[in-house]
């Protein structure tokens, strides 16, 4: 059995300085909610490999898990998988982003099954990463549409 889930958000921002936030890993903690530290472990070429740790849960539990990431700019995607899979038998992302009208449109699809001794099913966990990609999307698209708004100088500043 395998899950699949596919959400995307428009970001009032040109694709460079969304590209540019959303691929820059060492700041991540400060563009997410959810993690409190990103461990840069290797860099191959444009792959790099990365230990996520996540601020604790309600009862105080950290999760951590090491992911592999490669951004292709000239395709305007990502590919990203969990090397340390946790729960998950595996688990997948793909980014894409795309200029359309009012901005950029960032999708994160994601592709994973879950473990059989896991504490939730791949239905259940569909669910999480849903509820969980529309709050951080949010999230992310309020912080970036603020980088652009702070880049852009009234047109009276120059005068």
């Amino acid at each position: 059995m395998s899950s699949h889930t596919d959400n995307e958000i428009v970001i009032n921002a040109p694709f460079d300085l969304v590209w540019d936030m959303t691929n820059d890993l060492e700041n991540w903690p400060n563009l997410f909610s959810e993690y409190a530290s990103v461990e840069i472990l290797d860099r191959d070429g444009d792959r790099t490999t990365f230990r996520l740790t996540m601020h604790p849960d309600e009862e105080g539990r950290v999760w951590s898990w090491v992911s592999e990431r490669t951004p292709d700019r000239a395709t305007r995607t990502v590919r990203a998988r969990r090397v340390e899979t946790g729960p998950f038998q595996y688990m997948n992302i793909r980014w894409e982003y795309d200029d359309v009208p009012g901005g950029t449109r960032m999708r994160w699809i994601q592709d994973f099954a879950m473990k059989p001794d896991a504490p939730v099913d791949d239905a259940g966990m569909a669910e999480m990463i849903n509820r969980n990609s529309r709050t951080q999307m949010a999230l992310i698209r309020d912080r970036i549409e603020q980088a652009a708004g702070e880049r852009r100088v009234p047109a009276s500043a120059s005068d």
